[in-house]
């Protein structure tokens, strides 16, 4: 007779330190075998292409129901990412979270997160984790992996834009690859934002081998000289950063996990290497939040990404021309070929690297034998 009970670990956000969610340099490592098995094709994400970032459940801003939840605050969504990411993982997931704009009133996060993972045969859940942090390492891994294969090798100079935590640990995984950088430039809503202040002394006390952090007046002071554009920033269209090529090093990579006003289309077609985590999640973006004004033309998207696509079926550039950032981690597509090649980059996020990294905490924590057993049943009721 088969031993039918089932169990599940649970990690709370303390087991998930313990168990190494914050190994900045592992988290990339780990994001490049996950970025390898999305260019194979071994791996499988939700909707008809089967490449969605995720389900959201989208609130009405008016109800006649009697307290019903209203798209009242900045921020109100939930969001279900489900993945089943192959290779050594071999694993269904999931995140799942739910985000409102007036939390901060509260003292909590605007999104409060939690991962599962399930065997891919039986569906039994392995694990049940906090994942705040999973998910921040994750997000702030893919433009470390971006930057250990696309960045030039004496890379000195990081400007942030946007100082909040994506750009932290953004900020994080480029130590843990390029040590010897010395000058980061910090971009904040103002000279005096409060958080620009808060990552300078973040960096400052963390990593005391960089020689001068810089809180910037302005865009182009932030821009000017740097090896690599973190750009982190999610605000509303007419506030996106608008960089100008006039102030892009040559050789730089600049990296994009949030929105950008870029307009100058004859610069990023002739100028700049174009690299994508996705290219089909951005065409299904596209397909589900495009806008459009009155007159039929595009909104602009602010998301490097979907700029691309658009630019494709315009007929502006080839498809071939966006490159996948797996196909280069695997060798099979070009990285950088010149010391002045400039590259631009739209990082999205996937379920598939939550699942990916959720792995590795969950494997490290039974190795150290971190976390909370919990039953669901010894045996089932219901067969």
């Amino acid at each position: 007779m088969t031993d039918s009970k089932v169990e599940f670990l649970y990690l709370n956000e303390e087991d998930m330190l313990k168990a190494g969610v914050l190994d900045a340099g592992r988290c990339v490592d780990t994001m490049a075998e996950v970025v390898s098995l999305l260019s194979k094709g071994d791996c499988l994400m939700g909707g008809r292409g089967h490449n969605d970032h995720g389900i959201q459940l989208i609130f009405p801003k008016k109800s006649k129901i009697e307290n019903f939840p209203l798209d009242d605050s900045r921020d109100r969504r939930f969001m279900s990412m489900p993945a089943y990411l192959g290779g050594r993982f071999h694993m269904a997931g999931e995140k799942w979270y739910g985000s409102n704009g007036r939390n901060a009133q509260k003292g909590l996060p605007r999104s409060i997160l939690m991962v599962t993972l399930n065997d891919i045969e039986t569906g039994q859940p392995l694990a049940y984790m906090s994942a705040n942090l999973l998910s921040a390492m994750r997000t702030g891994a893919m433009p470390g992996l971006t930057a250990q294969y696309l960045a030039k090798k004496d890379t000195k100079v990081v400007s942030l834009l946007g100082p909040g935590a994506v750009n932290k640990t953004c900020f994080m995984a480029y130590m843990a690859k390029f040590p010897e950088i010395e000058t980061v430039k910090i971009k904040g809503s103002s000279p005096t934002s409060k958080t620009a202040h808060v990552m300078k002394e973040f960096i400052e006390k963390e990593y005391p081998s960089v020689k001068n952090v810089v809180v910037c007046a302005d865009l182009e002071e932030a821009i000017r000289d740097a090896d690599i554009i973190s750009e982190a920033v999610s605000v509303p269209h007419g506030k996106w950063p608008k960089i100008k090529p006039e102030w892009i090093k040559a050789g730089c990579v600049v990296i994009s996990s949030g929105t950008m006003d870029i307009t100058d289309f004859d610069f990023m077609r002739e100028k700049m290497t174009k690299v994508v985590d996705n290219i089909h999640m951005y065409e299904e973006y596209i397909q589900v939040y495009e806008e459009r004004d009155k007159d039929g033309s595009r909104k602009p998207s602010g998301t490097p990404g979907m700029y691309f696509v658009n630019m494709i079926d315009d007929g502006l550039i080839d498809r071939k021309e966006v490159y996948h950032l797996g196909d280069i981690v695997r060798g099979i597509a070009p990285a950088r070929v010149s010391d002045d090649q400039i590259f631009l980059v739209s990082l999205g996020g996937m379920p598939i690297l939550d699942v990916g990294w959720g792995y590795e905490c969950y494997k490290k924590a039974q190795e150290l034998n971190i976390g909370t057993k919990l039953k669901v049943w010894d045996t089932p009721y219901l067969i």
